[in-house]
């Protein structure tokens, strides 16, 4: 099917914290020849969708299958997810907004501006099972010409509607993740280099920051959760693995810079990863958070 590459450090680690010897597994390359891979996220009729960024294209890719086009003309999506009900959100880079599309592919904006002025370039997005919404808004690039506010921000957009900051960190959000109770938030950031946790109440309200992992070396992106609440996602050399109390567990190595993970397949065993031009997959013995 693909080129399978090894994993390293990760095999040190994994047996003794999830029961499963990853000695000899393999990590596949299932597609590739795209522009700039990220949000992935598994739907509710089983396939992945990814975003191609530069190529302002989503496709979709489901096993046993070459993957495909999905949706074009995506205003940069970048962070993709779905809630309980089986709605897509994406954050649109390009057009500096976050939107939700219901199964029939209809399109409503959800958030572009707060205290009147537009977004910089939502990112990466996650919903907690109440409907309540959280996305971070960093500026990349030539986003950073053209920002109409005076800050990074984590926002929170309530089930009434409500859009609140949860955090305006000096470094750039990026991804964002929901723990499996859904109590914790965590959000990476590209800048400062960490992973940080805020709780989280029964309204979505968030509060008591903290730097859950710090002096990472290389820019941490996106992020999921398995059920044991354990952290996957974008690190030095590959996917890190997280433990919810912030120590390293190990490194699935990875042959292009990883940008996002997300898992599938119909058990929720599967971690697909995104990485520069390819998307990639690893069947594991933990069992995923889906969305």
């Amino acid at each position: 099917m693909s080129p399978a590459f090894p994993i390293s450090l990760f095999a040190l680690f994994a047996a003794a914290v999830f029961g499963q010897d990853f000695t000899d597994l393999k990590v596949e390359r299932v597609a590739g020849g795209y522009a700039f891979t990220e949000g992935p996220v598994w739907s509710h009729d089983g396939f992945l969708i990814f975003s191609d960024i530069p190529s302002n294209k989503l496709l979709q890719f489901k096993p046993g299958a070459p993957s495909s086009v999905f949706r074009t003309d995506t205003n940069g999506a970048n962070g993709n997810t779905y809630d309980v009900q089986g709605r897509l959100y994406s954050c649109e880079s390009h057009s500096r907004r976050v939107t939700r599309a219901d199964k029939k592919g209809k399109i409503e904006v959800l958030a572009e501006r707060f205290q009147g002025k537009r977004l910089n370039a939502p990112n990466d997005i996650a919903v907690r099972k109440d409907g309540h919404i959280y996305f971070t808004d960093p500026a990349f690039g030539n986003q950073q010409d053209t920002r109409e506010l005076d800050f990074y921000g984590v926002y929170h957009l309530s089930n009434r509607g409500e859009l609140e900051v949860v955090a305006k960190p000096k470094g750039r959000p990026n991804g964002i993740a929901i723990s499996p109770n859904g109590r914790i938030l965590y959000v990476t950031n590209s800048d400062d280099r960490n992973v940080r946790a805020y709780d989280l109440d029964r309204n979505g309200a968030a509060s008591s920051e903290r730097v859950l992992v710090s002096n990472i070396e290389g820019v941490p992106d996106g992020i999921r959760v398995d059920k044991k609440g354990n952290i996957y996602g974008s690190g030095p050399g590959g996917v890190w693995i997280i433990s919810p109390e912030g120590k390293h567990l190990g490194t699935i190595k990875i042959p292009e810079v990883v940008s996002n993970v997300a898992w599938g397949d119909k058990d929720g065993k599967t971690l697909y990863i995104t990485a520069s031009t390819s998307l990639y997959r690893i069947k594991l013995s933990a069992q995923g958070v889906r969305n």
